[in-house]
C-alpha cells in the first residue's frame, strides 16, 4: 500500500508550487489565494516507495469559515495515519506555527519554507537547525537539495509532536510596513484608475484594427481561406473537395484565427495574477462588492469568468459560504468567456465597423447585467479576510508556460469537439434524405432543423440555420462561429439581427462542461434549472434588443417602467428595519458610506475583523469608519 503525504499550509504559501516538483504536475499555481480549492492527488517516489501526495487548499486556522477550510481540516482529521508535509513562508512563519501546532499532533510532519530570497532580502534572519530542535520536527528549506530524503525519514520515522515553542531566539522578522509601490496601488485615487487604464490598454491591444491581435488574427484567416483553401479546391472529388474546402478548412480557420486574441486577454489575466495586482484589485474592490452582499475575493472568480467559465465556477470553491458561492455561480454565465469571442467578432462586423468597440461595448454589457442580478438578490454584507500577495516581477518562463498550455488546450479542443461538430453539420448539410449530395435548404439538417426557425423570426431571423448555430453554442461556444462561417461565410442579416444575436450568445447558457462544474458545486438539478432559464430569458432578451434598434424603445420602455419602479421600491424598503424585542416599534434606517474601497467593520460574529498581509506581519484593513 502506498504511503500518502498531505501538503498543507497557508494560502499562497508554494503548495501548488512544491507538488509540481515533487510529483513532476501541473497543478494550477499562481500569486494569489485560492488558486487549490479541492484534494489534488498526484504519485511520486519518496525513498523507494511509491508514494501519493495530496495538495490541499489552503488553511488560515482550524476554525476557518471558509468551505476550503473547512474541507481542507476535515480531509487532515479523517486520515489521522497520513504524514503531514506543511509549508510556510519565512516571512510568516510566527503566524503559521499555531496551525502546525493544531495540525500536527502525533502525526509525523515535516516544515518546509518558502520565498527565501524576499525574506532575506528585507532583514529577515532564522536559524533552521535551532528551530527544528525547539519544535521537535525537521524544518528545511523548500529548495534544498535534500528534500526527498529528509521527506522519506519523516514518512517512515516514529509519530512525532509539533511542540508549542518561543522562537523570537533565532528569528528576526522582515521589516514590516507597507512599500511606496503598495501605499500608491493601495490608494483607490490612483489603484483603481491604474486597473481600468490596464484592462483598457489589454483591449486595445486585443480587438484594435491594425494593432498586434487584429494582425495576427487576420494572418491565420488568411492562411486558411487563401493559401490552404485554393491547394484544397484542386481536389478532383467533388465529395471531398466539398468536405475539405467547405467544411473543414472555412470553419475551422474561422475558429483558430481568433487563437492570437485568445492569448493576448489570457497574458494580461496571467500577469495580473503572477504581478500580486490581483489581491490588490480585490481589496480595492471590496467596499463595491460588499454592497452587492459578496466579498472582494469574488474578484478571483469573477475574472477566472474571462477565461473560462467552468474552471471558475471550480474556483468558487474558495469563497465564504454556500450562499455566496451560488450566488457568484449564477452570474458568471454573463461574463464573457474566451470561447465567446470568436461569435462576437463575426458578428460584430455587422454592427460596429471597429472591432475594438464592439467587444468592448459587450463585455461591458455581461459585466453591467451580472452586477445588476447580483444587486437584486444581494444578501448581508460579507467580511474580507485574504492574503495580500507579495509584488512581483511575473517569471517569464512561468507565463509562457501558461500561455503554451492555454493554447494547447484551445488547439485540442479545436482538433476533437469542433472538428466532430463540424464534420458532424457538413455531413448532414450536404445530403439529402436520400444521401444524394444537396445543397444545405434541401439537406437531412434543413429537414431535421427546419421548423426550429421560428424561435429567432422575433429578431429578424427566421432561418433554421442560425438557430442550430445558437443550439450548438450549448455544447461549445466556438461551434457558433464555426456554423456560421461554414453556412453563409459571415453573417448575412443586419446590423440590428447581429446586435441581438450578440446579446442572446452573451446570456444564454454556458457550455456544458460549466454546467456540469456547476452540477457538482450547487446540484445538478439546479445547474439543469439555471440553464434553462438563462437561455430563455436570453431569447427575450435578444428580442427585446431587436426591438430597440429597430426603433421600437416607445414601446419597450413604459412596459420595463414597472419593473424598474418596484426594484427601486424594494431597495427602498429594504433599508428600513423594524425591531420588536421587548421594546415600542421603532423604525430606523440604516446609514451607508459611499466610497468603492471602503466597508464598515464586520462584528466577531460575522467573522472577524478584514485584514491584510504583508511578508512580515499582519495588519489590520481600515475599516472606513
Amino acid at each position: 500500500m502506498a504511503d500518502v503525504i498531505l501538503l498543507a499550509g497557508n494560502p499562497n504559501a508554494g503548495k501548488s508550487t512544491l507538488f509540481n516538483r515533487l510529483t513532476h504536475g501541473h497543478a494550477r499555481v499562481g500569486n494569489w489565494h485560492g488558486v487549490t480549492v479541492d484534494a489534488l492527488a498526484g504519485k511520486t517516489e519518496i525513498g523507494g516507495r511509491e508514494t501519493v501526495l495530496v495538495d490541499l487548499p489552503g488553511i488560515y486556522d482550524v476554525g476557518g469559515q471558509s468551505m476550503e477550510e473547512k474541507f481542507a481540516c476535515r480531509y487532515i482529521r479523517e486520515r489521522p495515519s497520513a504524514a503531514l508535509l506543511f509549508v510556510a513562508e519565512y516571512a510568516t512563519l510566527p503566524r503559521a506555527l499555531g496551525l502546525v501546532y493544531a495540525l500536527a499532533k502525533e502525526r509525523r510532519c515535516l516544515l518546509v519554507l518558502t520565498k527565501r530570497r524576499r525574506f532575506f532580502r528585507e532583514g529577515g534572519r532564522i536559524d533552521l537547525a535551532a528551530l527544528s530542535l525547539a519544535l521537535g520536527i525537521p524544518a528545511i528549506d523548500a529548495q534544498d537539495k535534500n528534500l526527498k530524503e529528509i521527506l522519506a525519514e519523516t514518512v517512515n520515522g516514529a509519530s512525532m509532536s509539533a511542540r508549542e515553542c518561543d522562537i523570537s531566539a533565532f528569528y528576526t522578522p522582515p521589516r514590516a510596513g507597507l512599500s511606496r509601490a503598495d501605499a500608491l496601488i493601495l490608494n483607490p485615487f490612483f489603484g483603481l484608475p491604474l486597473f481600468l487604464f490596464l484592462i483598457g490598454l489589454a483591449f486595445f491591444l486585443t480587438f484594435a484594427r491594425g494593432v498586434f491581435g487584429d494582425v495576427m488574427k487576420r494572418g491565420i484567416e488568411r492562411l486558411f481561406s487563401e493559401v490552404l483553401a485554393g491547394y484544397a479546391r484542386r481536389i478532383p472529388s467533388p465529395v471531398a473537395r466539398s468536405l475539405v474546402a467547405d467544411g473543414i478548412l472555412k470553419s475551422l480557420g474561422s475558429v483558430l484565427s481568433f487563437l492570437p486574441q485568445i492569448m493576448l486577454l489570457h497574458l494580461f489575466l496571467v500577469l495580473l495574477e503572477e504581478s500580486g495586482l490581483i489581491s490588490r484589485l480585490a481589496y480595492l474592490s471590496d467596499g463595491f462588492f460588499s454592497r452587492l452582499g459578496l466579498s472582494g475575493r469574488a474578484v478571483f472568480s469573477l475574472l477566472m469568468g474571462f477565461g473560462c467559465t467552468a474552471a471558475a465556477i471550480i474556483s468558487t470553491r474558495g469563497l465564504d459560504d454556500k450562499r455566496m458561492q451560488r450566488r457568484v455561480i449564477r452570474l458568471l454565465p454573463y461574463l464573457s468567456c474566451s470561447a465567446k469571442l470568436p461569435v462576437y467578432l463575426v458578428l460584430s462586423a455587422s454592427f460596429f465597423p471597429d472591432p475594438f468597440a464592439a467587444a468592448a461595448l459587450l463585455y461591458l454589457l455581461g459585466a453591467g447585467i451580472a452586477v445588476l442580478l447580483a444587486f437584486l438578490t444581494r444578501g448581508e454584507r460579507r467580511p474580507l479576510v485574504m492574503e495580500l500577495a507579495p509584488l512581483q516581477i511575473p517569471q517569464p518562463f512561468f507565463v509562457l508556460k501558461s500561455l503554451l498550455f492555454q493554447a494547447k488546450q484551445f488547439i485540442i479542443k479545436v482538433a476533437t469537439v469542433i472538428l466532430a461538430f463540424l464534420l458532424f453539420s457538413w455531413l448532414l448539410s450536404s445530403f439529402d434524405l436520400s444521401f444524394r449530395l444537396a445543397e444545405p435548404e434541401n439537406s437531412i439538417l434543413a429537414h431535421v432543423c427546419g421548423k426550429l426557425g421560428f424561435l429567432f423570426a422575433p429578431a429578424g431571423m427566421n432561418d433554421w440555420r442560425v438557430t442550430y448555430a445558437a443550439l450548438s453554442g450549448l455544447v461549445a461556444k466556438e461551434n457558433v462561429a464555426a456554423a456560421l462561417a461554414m453556412f453563409y461565410g459571415g453573417f448575412p442579416y443586419g446590423a440590428a439581427s447581429a446586435f441581438a444575436f450578440s446579446v442572446f450568445i452573451l446570456t444564454c447558457s454556458p457550455c456544458v462542461s460549466a454546467i456540469a462544474a456547476s452540477g457538482r458545486e450547487i446540484g445538478r438539478l439546479a445547474a439543469l434549472g439555471d440553464a434553462l432559464l438563462q437561455t430563455a430569458s436570453a431569447l427575450i432578451f435578444c428580442y427585446l434588443t431587436y426591438a430597440l434598434c429597430r426603433g421600437g424603445w416607445v414601446y419597450v420602455l413604459p412596459a420595463l417602467a414597472p419593473v424598474a419602479a418596484l426594484a427601486i421600491l424594494g431597495k427602498s424598503l429594504e433599508k428600513i428595519h423594524r425591531h420588536n424585542r421587548n421594546r415600542p416599534q421603532r423604525v430606523h434606517r440604516r446609514r451607508l458610506r459611499a466610497g468603492v474601497a471602503l466597508s464598515s467593520r464586520p462584528s466577531e460574529k460575522a467573522g472577524g475583523t478584514r485584514q491584510r498581509r504583508q511578508d512580515g506581519g499582519e495588519r489590520p484593513l481600515e475599516s472606513g469608519r
